[in-house]
């Protein structure tokens, strides 16, 4: 008897243990991110960061044939660039792609659109709650506030201009317009894939990279 006593009361322990971590992964999910994919997303940033650094700089001017050579020889799921949000304090190294390999690693491009330099719209993807939760906050983003792309080729700064809530299947939202823009895409609401977030920004500037 005492030793069924005993297991009982290792059991219970167990799984009191087990109940609480699980709370404590909810909570921390809900106020923060998803903590497991998190780091797992920051391992494959440091990797992207390195990946990044040893990319040969493509300068010149021509930012559209440059572009057009970046997109040639990257591959789906390697570093293409860094995107950055300077008001959200937020900045992450960019893949090639939007499969769900690819945007484990930090935001994706959508290979089907632009690259900066050339013509029409820019559209980059990423998750809001789970692998470093990349564009958690862009509902945040105001009309006016800097989107920052760094390609190995050039600098391009593009200004918020809208936001949008649309449905998934609102392929629209990419299409070629007046201006070259950028779009930036996620899930919403949070912890949930029902709508798309959407945020528009138009090309300011673009700038050479420094020699």
């Amino acid at each position: 008897m005492r030793r069924v006593r005993t297991a009982l009361r290792f059991v219970a322990s167990v799984l009191m243990v087990s109940g609480a971590l699980l709370v404590l992964d909810a909570t921390t999910t809900l106020l923060w991110q998803e903590p497991i994919s998190w780091g797992i997303a920051k391992t494959r940033q440091s990797d992207l960061e390195r990946e990044l650094a040893g990319m040969a700089g493509d300068g010149g001017g021509d930012f559209a044939a440059a572009a057009a050579r970046l997109a040639d020889r990257v591959e789906r799921g390697r570093a293409l660039g860094r995107i950055s949000m300077p008001t959200l304090r937020r900045s992450f190294v960019m893949v090639q792609g939007v499969g769900t390999s690819a945007l484990r690693k930090g935001p994706g491009h959508y290979s089907d659109t632009p690259l900066p330099g050339q013509r029409g719209t820019v559209a980059v993807a990423g998750h809001r709650t789970t692998y470093l939760a990349p564009f958690r906050t862009i509902d945040r983003l105001r009309r006016g506030q800097p989107l920052v792309l760094e390609m190995p080729y050039g600098r391009f700064v593009y200004r918020v201009e809208k936001r949008r809530i649309v449905p998934p299947t609102a392929t629209e939202v990419t299409r070629r317009v007046g201006h070259d823009r950028l779009v930036l895409t996620a899930c919403h609401p949070l912890y949930s894939a029902a709508q798309r977030i959407v945020v528009f920004g138009r090309l300011e500037r673009a700038e050479p990279l420094p020699t």
